[in-house]
């Protein structure tokens, strides 16, 4: 085994126990934070697969902004054992049921999936690499790129809009 692959089982089973963690866990800040771990891990993936630019986008977006902000509105929600809702037996046995079925569901597409044509490009390919996706984004779909553009710039202007109306 090379260092790749030592790495490679080494962030698999960290994301395999830090998405354990998420759902086993009491805390809900506790939740959070192995979410965090979680998305670190699969940035990891990314890296080793030579998808840079989304290992760093997933980190960014994901780890970053939208993380923190869950676990602001946990904390700002302040919960506690008496304001939370009290669990039936059948939740779990359906919690249970629908679990199963999609463990079913996901070992019978990877039992027909071909193995032999699916193998990364982690060495020599250039396929994740920002440079491409930037020459991708500025020859072939310039157009795509500068509507999506003006779009957020109006979405911008309009929130902005919205939220001096009212004082």
């Amino acid at each position: 085994m090379n260092a790749t692959q030592i790495l490679f089982w080494f962030l698999s089973g960290l994301t395999l126990f830090s998405a354990i963690m998420v759902v086993i866990s009491k805390n809900p800040v506790h939740s959070v934070l192995w979410l965090i771990v979680t998305f670190f891990a699969i940035s990891g993936h990314y890296i080793l697969l030579n998808a840079q630019f989304i290992g760093i986008v997933n980190l960014i977006v994901y780890a970053g902004a939208i993380m923190v902000l869950f676990l602001f509105v946990i904390m700002l929600m302040n919960l506690n054992a008496h304001s939370e809702p009290q669990k039936h037996k059948w939740l779990k046995l359906a919690g249970i049921l629908a679990g199963g079925c999609l463990m079913l569901v996901l070992v019978a597409a990877l039992k027909t999936a071909d193995q032999n044509k699916m193998i990364a490009q982690t060495q020599e390919g250039n396929i994740g690499l920002i440079e491409n996706l930037g020459k991708a984004l500025f020859t072939e779909y310039v157009v795509p790129f500068e509507i999506s553009s003006v779009l957020f710039l109006s979405a911008m202007v309009g929130a902005v809009v919205i939220g001096k109306k009212g004082d």
